[in-house]
């Protein structure tokens, strides 16, 4: 897997399908200039881990679940994470409230998802572009040496090696999956 050579059922990296938003050019602009090894996945437009795995054609572990996740109460009032887990995994929303030292966390509304993410719901990535949100991994999505996500499109995922995506993420790695 490499962002520079096709492999079977990819696209190139250099080669993005139509269809792009700035979103997912500012994902793979990322992932070429960080040197990291991936590769691109089409395939019909689907926003379910599940579906999005099955599609894919990998694991649901192997998939990197995104959800964005409001926090409140607590001393520094109300703030935004992004929760990365396992596919296979659920956020663990009281860990996340714990883990900001907040008293009550709650998946945030489509809207508020959707600006802070610059993705539709469903196409959400595993890195923040934003200054108002953290981004918070679980350690399990480190037992897969790969991971897939959607590539801030319904029709375009992303296979990249975990330990890259650990290195241009730079995530808090802390328990948030149950």
């Amino acid at each position: 897997m490499s962002g520079r050579a096709r492999a079977a059922g990819t696209v190139a990296a250099g080669e993005v399908p139509e269809g792009g938003n700035a979103a997912s050019l500012r994902l793979l602009r990322l992932l070429e200039e960080g040197g990291a090894r991936f590769g691109l996945l089409e395939h019909p437009p689907e926003g379910q881990t599940v579906r999005a795995s099955a599609l894919r054609g990998y694991s649901l572990a192997a998939a990197a679940k995104c959800m964005i996740v409001t926090v409140s109460g607590g001393a520094s009032g109300e703030r935004h994470v992004l929760a990365v887990v396992p596919g296979d995994r659920r956020v663990d929303l009281d860990g996340i409230a714990r883990e900001r030292g907040g008293r009550r966390a709650r998946l945030a509304d489509r809207a508020l998802a959707e600006r802070l993410s610059d993705c539709v719901s469903g196409s959400i990535i595993p890195f923040s572009f934003h200054d108002d949100l953290s981004v918070l991994a679980d350690p399990g999505l480190f037992d897969q040496p790969t991971l897939y996500f959607n590539a801030a499109r319904l029709d375009l995922s992303v296979a990249l090696a975990a330990a890259d995506y650990r290195a241009l993420a730079n995530p808090l790695v802390v328990r948030i999956a149950s």
